[in-house]
């Protein structure tokens, strides 16, 4: 919420990638909304959480969607960097606001499309077989269609475009240098893109390289729920702790270490502090 309110009370961040991290964290907020949706579900009727219900339709529809949205956007911006540094020598092409706004509406259509499948029917609410164990009444196979796109575009997208713009970076600081010119700039660059990029890859591979691994299990698994209680459901909660956690993670990476917004923040805050 606090990077929401930061970018869209500063007209000067209204800029493309910023368009870009004020919808991260709107994902990361619906993440986090559904994410305690499910837990106030698991405090008051545990049962239905762990042998499904139609309650759970609605709330794990939403968490997908959220969770699509946030793996589109941090796509988006792995892609809109890369974009920014490559075509910066050149003027045939370049992102604008109206480009962000599109590929927002877009990640949204899709991650909702794809996220409220179960809700259009392709669940196992009236059907044993094919039923999802840790995430009831989800059946394995969406569970499945859902997952492995979306982890391979999750990890090998980011994994191109970072290291594209290193290797552009570091070409143009050798070429910088054989000319004689000074390279610090490019040196600077090439160093915090690197540490970002894999701040991004340790972040996602610890928040959803479980949940892939539950996914897994759960297309393999032949035991019935009260044969895997109560171990395989501590593990779930785990998962949804980590995914929760990344949450917490995106806006740390991407917005309140930036300079600009930091300062912004301070501002803001001196601003509310005087009129108070």
């Amino acid at each position: 919420c606090t990077v929401i309110f930061a970018r869209l009370a500063t007209k000067d961040l209204h800029k493309p990638i910023s368009i870009l991290f004020c919808n991260l964290a709107l994902s990361d907020l619906f993440t986090s909304f559904s994410g305690f949706w499910i837990s106030m579900l698991f405090i008051t009727n545990p049962d239905i959480t762990i042998f499904g219900s139609e309650e759970m339709l609605a709330p794990y529809a939403l968490y997908t969607t959220s969770i699509l949205s946030t793996i589109y956007n941090l796509v988006s911006i792995g892609i809109e960097r890369y974009l920014a540094v490559a075509e910066s020598m050149r003027t045939r092409f370049r992102v604008t606001r109206n480009h962000s706004i599109a590929v927002v509406l877009i990640n949204w259509i899709l991650a909702f499309f794809l996220g409220c499948l179960p809700l259009m029917g392709w669940n196992c609410l009236r059907r044993e077989n094919n039923l999802s164990v840790l995430y009831s009444p989800f059946c394995v196979n969406y569970l499945v269609f859902i997952a492995i796109p979306n982890v391979v575009v999750a990890f090998t997208v980011p994994l191109f475009t970072y290291l594209r713009i290193i290797i552009i970076l570091r070409k143009r600081k050798l070429r910088m240098k054989a000319c004689g010119q000074a390279t610090g700039t490019y040196k600077s660059a090439e160093i915090q893109v690197a540490r970002t990029s894999t701040f991004i890859w340790l972040l996602a591979l610890i928040s959803y390289a479980p949940f892939f691994a539950g996914v897994i299990f759960d297309a393999t698994n032949q035991q019935c729920h009260s044969d895997l209680y109560p171990g395989v459901y501590v593990f779930r909660n785990c998962t949804a702790m980590l995914i929760t956690m990344n949450c917490l993670g995106n806006p740390i990476i991407y917005t309140l270490k930036a300079k600009t917004l930091g300062a912004k923040l301070k501002a803001l805050t001196c601003l509310s502090t005087s009129r108070a």
